[in-house]
């Protein structure tokens, strides 16, 4: 299937009934958006401990314990077809929990936010809050590294060269996804983002969860806040059970890879 959520896009295999073998080769070409699909990200769906579990990769090949949009809309998709108003999904990230928000919507749970050094990680101990780097960026947690810069205009940061610079940043051993984000009203956020193994993309609710957790840890918002996207606009939440995130998905095609282009990655 092709789903995205405010343009972050994902090819999903179901693959409840039949496993499925990827290698990195036929991730790549999977993703590749002129001889394959082309995905930000791709999530296995898989039997679980509860409704599902799921499982996600990047457009290099490499893996990711969270995906929050991707989350958001293989949750829609199962809702739809099981008549569910509440999920339980396992990731590697851990236990999630999606709802029906109502009017399309569809909510997640990503967790509590990790904010000590080492579970992130980065490379040594220090301050996650304003990090020895340029422009004192946040480091946050969230099933997946980040690294959140607070600006003054988030669209005049060229994204394009700023983002490889940081993902490869030696402070985050395992890379991480890098937000640029300014205020731009009471408890309203421009984020821009770039994703480790993807490059930049419409959006990303990780990204966003752990942008929302650093803007109210450095008391630029409150904990419940708007953030505006390239693709689109997510309400996050952070409470005491773990930070939600809500927004709109869409379920593009369903489909088959045929025999012979999966021929070229045997």
């Amino acid at each position: 299937m092709k789903m995205h959520g405010l343009g972050n896009d994902f090819v999903v295999l179901d693959a409840r009934a039949q496993g499925v073998a990827l290698s990195p080769g036929l991730i790549m070409g999977i993703a590749d958006r002129h001889k394959g699909i082309g995905f930000d990200q791709l999530a296995v769906i898989e039997a679980g401990t509860g409704d599902a579990h799921l499982t996600f990769y990047n457009s290099d090949g490499s893996t990711s314990a969270a995906c929050g949009n991707a989350t958001r809309c293989v949750a829609r998709y199962l809702m739809d077809e099981s008549g569910k108003a509440r999920l339980h999904l396992s990731t590697a990230r851990g236990d999630l929990y999606a709802v029906d928000a109502g009017e399309g919507l569809t909510s997640v749970n990503m967790g509590q936010p990790q904010l000590e050094w080492r579970d992130i990680p980065l490379a040594e101990e220090m301050d996650t809050l304003e990090l020895p780097i340029e422009g004192g960026p946040s480091a946050t947690g969230m099933g997946n590294p980040h690294c959140t810069f607070f600006v003054e205009n988030a669209e005049a940061v060229p994204l394009e060269q700023f983002g490889p610079r940081y993902e490869h940043h030696p402070l985050y051993p395992e890379r991480t996804n890098v937000q640029v984000a300014s205020l731009v009203g009471d408890n309203h956020l421009r984020m821009r983002v770039w994703e480790r193994g993807v490059g930049v993309t419409l959006a990303s609710g990780s990204s966003s969860c752990a942008t929302a957790v650093a803007a109210a840890r450095r008391g630029l918002t409150g904990r419940q806040v708007r953030i505006d996207l390239d693709g689109g606009t997510l309400e996050v939440d952070w409470r005491d059970d773990g930070v939600w995130m809500t927004g709109a998905t869409c379920h593009v095609a369903s489909g088959v890879l045929t025999p012979e282009f999966l021929a070229g990655f045997a």
